[in-house]
């Protein structure tokens, strides 16, 4: 069995801001090409064998109130077993706090941490063609223009910074994003959009 441990909310709606920082692009170039987050923000383990991020495909799935509340409910407890965690994954997980990670899903209502990140990545797809202003869904290429012309216009940022920043916005617009299978999906998300943002506030 997979398990895949991360602080989920936080490094998940970091593509849905438009903040220029080279956390939130990295993150958002993350979405883009439909990869969990980075390494550094996830700790990989199985009962079996170790799962990277990279051979994972994004797995899409029909979103409820349910779902998206036992996320949001669940960070808490999320995080604290998180923050206990060395920041180089082990070779080997520790089967203790993979069946931690397993109880909290389960918990809130996911059949398994599989199910609760398949969720997470759903919603992380969806937020990332969100305009953080308008809080509407516009699609993810476009918010990535949003950014591109925020750097160029922001005459505060150092010139290497822009440089870099640009590049990885840049990057990120040319990766393929998979379309949102259920439209469904984006109303609900736009319901919790608020709080879903507020959970990322209170992470950071």
């Amino acid at each position: 069995m997979r398990v895949r441990f991360r602080r989920p909310i936080v490094a998940l709606l970091a593509a849905a801001g438009l903040s220029v920082s080279v956390a939130v692009i990295s993150g958002h170039a993350a979405f883009a090409q439909t990869q969990p987050p980075t390494p550094a923000d996830t700790p990989q383990g199985s009962s079996g064998a170790v799962s990277s991020d990279s051979d994972r495909q994004l797995r899409q799935v029909t979103l409820t109130d349910k779902m998206i509340e036992g996320v949001l409910a669940s960070q808490k407890e999320f995080d604290a077993i998180a923050e206990k965690l060395p920041e180089t994954a082990p070779e080997k997980p520790d089967p203790k706090v993979t069946a931690q990670f397993e109880a909290v899903a389960k918990k809130y209502g996911f059949a398994s941490y599989d199910e609760y990140n398949d969720v997470v990545d759903t919603i992380g797809l969806v937020l990332g063609g969100f305009d953080p202003v308008t809080k509407k869904y516009v699609g993810a290429d476009n918010v990535i223009r949003g950014q591109i012309a925020a750097v160029e216009a922001d005459k505060s940022i150092p010139d290497e910074d822009r440089k870099q920043a640009l590049e990885q916005l840049n990057d990120a617009l040319k990766a393929p994003v998979p379309p949102i299978e259920n439209k469904a999906n984006i109303e609900l998300v736009t319901k919790y959009y608020d709080k879903l943002n507020a959970t990322l506030q209170q992470g950071e």
